[in-house]
C-alpha cells in the first residue's frame, strides 16, 4: 500500500514508485554528481539539483556509489494519479509528470469558467491554492482577477481543528477581506476544494459583510 519505498541494504538504495503513481517522484542530480530523489520538483531546484526524469510507476532505481542507477520495471504500471495533487498538494512551481502545477491548475481555473459561469463584476481567489484557478476562471470569462483577500501565514489549517469554534476563529484570523475592491461588486471566489465547509461558509460571510452585493462560491 506504500506510495514509494525506499530501502538500503549493503551499500545499494533502492528506490520504488508505487505502480498506480499516486504520489510523484522525480529523480535529479547534483552538481557533485550524486543522485537525488524527492517527491517533487521543487526539492530539487531548492538544493540545486538537475531534474533528470520522473520515475516511472512501477519502477524500482537501484543506487550504487559511484555507478549510474539502474532501472527494473518490477511491477505493471497502472496509472492512477492522485488529483489533489494537481488541485492543492504540490507546489505550483513543480512538475508532475510532465505537467506544470501552476499551468494545469490555471487550465481547471478555465475549465470550471466553461462548465459553471458567473454574471460577476470581479474574480476572487481563496489564498493560496485557489490562485491560479481563480485567474483562469477570470481569464475564461473576461472579468478582472483581483487578490481581495489577503491571508495571514501563521495561521495553519483550519480543517483540521478539533472544535467548530476553533475551526470559525481560525477562518477569521487568517482570511481578510479588501473591502475598498469587493464593496458594491458582485464577486465570484474560487476556492481549491471544500472539505468542511467552514472556510466557504465564513468566507461567504466576510464578502457580504464587506459590501458584496453577489457571491458566487466555485470549487
Amino acid at each position: 500500500g506504500a506510495y514509494c519505498l525506499a530501502i538500503q541494504s549493503r551499500g545499494k538504495m533502492f528506490v520504488i514508485r508505487d505502480r498506480f503513481g499516486i504520489r510523484p517522484l522525480s529523480l535529479g542530480r547534483l552538481k557533485s554528481g550524486a543522485w537525488i530523489v524527492a517527491s517533487e520538483t521543487c526539492a530539487l531546484d531548492l538544493v540545486g539539483a538537475k531534474f533528470i526524469r520522473d520515475v516511472r510507476p512501477g519502477e524500482m532505481l537501484t543506487f550504487t556509489k559511484d555507478k549510474e542507477p539502474k532501472s527494473e520495471q518490477i511491477f505493471e504500471p497502472d496509472y492512477h494519479p492522485c488529483a489533489f495533487e494537481y488541485i492543492y498538494f504540490a507546489r505550483p512551481d513543480s512538475i508532475i509528470d510532465g505537467k506544470n502545477i501552476y499551468n494545469m491548475r490555471l487550465k481547471m481555473g478555465k475549465q470550471l469558467a466553461k462548465e459553471t459561469p458567473a454574471n460577476v463584476d470581479l474574480v476572487l481567489p481563496v489564498p493560496d491554492s485557489g490562485v491560479a484557478a481563480a485567474r483562469g476562471f477570470a481569464e475564461e470569462l473576461g472579468v478582472p482577477f483581483e487578490m481581495g483577500i489577503v491571508r495571514n501565514h501563521y495561521v495553519g489549517r483550519t480543517f483540521i481543528e478539533p472544535t467548530q469554534e476553533i475551526r470559525e476563529l481560525k477562518v477569521k484570523l487568517k482570511l481578510s477581506p479588501i473591502k475598498e475592491l469587493i464593496a458594491g461588486k458582485r464577486v465570484a471566489i474560487v476556492d481549491d476544494s471544500l472539505v468542511r465547509g467552514t472556510t466557504s461558509k465564513q468566507i461567504v460571510k466576510m464578502l457580504k459583510d464587506a459590501g458584496a452585493t453577489e457571491v458566487h462560491m466555485r470549487i
